[in-house]
């Protein structure tokens, strides 16, 4: 597991405190519940091409904030974020509640937990 650095951390541990997490079981139950969300991957483009769950939405943490208006309108959308562990996505989840969107949710555990849940892959 990768270690990071504290500033980082605190950065994350900050957004924490703001948004909104769920668990890959949480999420699995949301997903069987058929509630209307979109999935997004917030990784790197070369994380992404190496795997990731099938039909999730890519949008880059470098590039989400500026696209996200144009792919996501309507900032009422459930968004479920990911990235490699659940750093990344807080502070993705974070920026996008600044900008409006009222459910942004960041996947704890992320793709490193996405993997072992059962969820077909691509």
């Amino acid at each position: 597991m990768k270690t990071h650095n504290s500033g980082f951390l605190a950065l994350v541990n900050d957004a924490k405190l703001r948004v909104k997490e769920i668990d890959v079981a949480g999420y699995l139950a949301l997903r069987a519940s058929g509630e209307a969300h979109l999935l997004v991957d917030t990784r790197e483009e070369s994380e992404f091409a190496a795997g990731h769950v099938k039909g999730a939405l890519h949008l880059g943490k470098g590039i989400i904030e500026r696209d996200i208006e144009s792919v996501v309108p309507d900032k009422d959308t459930k968004l479920v974020l990911y990235c490699g562990g659940g750093y990344r996505s807080a502070l993705v989840a974070d920026n996008l509640r600044k900008m409006g969107y009222s459910q942004p949710i960041s996947l704890d555990g992320g793709w490193r937990e996405l993997k072992a849940s059962g969820l077909e892959l691509e």
